[in-house]
């Protein structure tokens, strides 16, 4: 069977419902730490909290991809997994930034009070919905693109994406720039950080609606047909597959960008973590001491800013990587775009002025636009279609379990080595992402 082309606005409509679902996982990366130190978090325990969303998506994301890959009907194949996804994440979209107003009892169990543990389980959910929900977009565009056209697929989903962390990102100072509080009574979440999870919740409802309606996806013959899949013989035994028979017969490419994943996504968990407190003590003057002054609060929503000004850089780098892949190759622009984030992640050390940090984050945005587009680009193109749901939810795990890795360090790491100083957590990151580029050299491209 031939493989059609999509039109743009077919492409468009594929991943449209990506930019809701961006928007909510924007709000969780840059507001998480700032919501769980005004809860009473110390800083050393920050990256603890941060276990939880990787885990689960570890989880979650191979299960909905094999789940997925044996569901066929009326709603579709992935489209029931985004909707279910979707309104778990809006329901607690509207509890998280709550947690400090619910009257729970002062109790301590496990060095954290009861409005933390209610915070902790409203981040478990929250992650594992938005993991559901995004999960499917990815196996869409492997679904139903053909290879010549998955590099515009994923290029729009990267745009989308970082379209939704743009306006994810700078939800807090918008809101607090209209006339909502920034700050709040201790251990209470400020109404700008509320309300910016509020309207990330129904931004990402209609947005995946809209995708639901406009995206029709292929029935099993249809989709046989188009990834070259034999018909087998209804009366044949099914063959049962588990992940562990996959991942000894993954293609080369699994595990070589794997590794690169491992020190790009570990990078980006410090960063997520570490740049409320790192802003706040470089730019702010915070003393370190109570996470209700203004000065933490007002760097809380300068990490929105800066990590949207990351978003403008990574846009900007995408339009520059289909030339520079080929001038150099996608390992020679995977390795530089790497090695331009390390520089912006490394150079914080040195900025005082908040406005400066945006150069800094410009560059890191140039990492970021890689490791949404290449990897995925380059696995699905070693892939064959029968198992592609569930080969992608497994190469989550390559996202998800360096993020775990790097909570469960990075406490030790701040104490130990970067001596109490959260912005030597981000100069860490750079180090991570010039060690992902040097691993690139390993990566092989395969053609299915």
């Amino acid at each position: 069977m031939e493989k059609r082309d999509l039109s743009f606005a077919q492409l468009f409509n594929l991943s449209f419902g990506f930019f809701g679902v961006q928007i909510a996982y924007a709000l969780q990366s840059a507001n998480i730490s700032r919501i769980f130190a005004t809860l009473g978090a110390d800083p050393h325990q920050l990256s603890f909290f941060w276990i939880l969303p990787p885990l689960m998506g570890m989880i979650v994301q191979p299960l909905v991809g094999k789940y997925s890959d044996k569901t066929w009907n009326r709603l579709g194949r992935r489209m029931p997994y985004l909707v279910i996804g979707a309104l778990i994440a809006v329901a607690v979209m509207v509890l998280l930034p709550n947690a400090g107003n619910f009257t729970f009892t002062q109790s301590v169990f496990l060095g954290l009070n009861a409005a933390m543990w209610f915070g902790l389980f409203s981040l478990m959910f929250l992650d594992t919905s938005i993991n559901i929900a995004m999960q499917p977009f990815k196996m869409m565009v492997g679904d139903m693109v053909n290879e010549k056209q998955k590099g515009t697929a994923y290029a729009i989903q990267s745009a989308l994406c970082n379209a939704g962390s743009i306006m994810g990102y700078i939800f807090p100072i918008f809101f607090t720039w209209i006339g909502l509080a920034n700050t709040a009574p201790e251990r209470v979440i400020p109404d700008s950080v509320k309300w910016s999870f509020y309207m990330g919740a129904a931004i990402l409802i209609l947005c995946v609606l809209y995708t639901f309606a406009t995206v029709r996806e292929m029935d099993p013959q249809e989709y046989a047909r188009f990834h070259g899949i034999e018909k087998k013989d209804e009366n044949a035994e099914v063959e049962k597959v588990n992940f562990l028979q996959l991942l000894i017969h993954a293609p080369k490419a699994f595990w070589t960008v794997g590794l690169v994943q491992f020190f790009c996504w570990a990078a980006f968990m410090y960063m997520w973590t570490y740049s409320p407190g790192a802003i706040a003590a470089q730019c702010f003057h915070w003393d370190g001491v109570s996470t209700a002054a203004a000065e933490y609060q007002d760097a809380g929503n300068w990490v929105g800013v800066v990590f949207c000004v990351q978003a403008v850089g990574s846009l900007l780098w995408a339009m520059l990587l289909p030339a520079l892949e080929r001038w150099t190759s996608n390992r020679g622009a995977y390795a530089i775009s790497l090695l331009v984030g390390a520089g912006g992640f490394i150079s914080t050390l040195w900025v005082t002025d908040p406005y400066l940090l945006w150069g800094s984050y410009l560059l890191i945005g140039a990492a970021w636009a890689a490791i949404l587009a290449l990897p995925f680009t380059i696995l699905t193109n070693s892939l064959k279609g029968d198992n592609m749901g569930y080969y992608l939810g497994l190469f989550n795990c390559t996202i998800c379990l360096p993020q775990i890795v790097a909570s469960i360090c990075g406490g030790a790491l701040l104490k130990y080595v970067c001596a109490g100083a959260q912005v030597n957590m981000l100069v860490a990151a750079g180090v991570l992402l010039v060690l992902g580029a040097c691993s690139v050299i390993l990566i092989k491209e395969e053609k299915e």
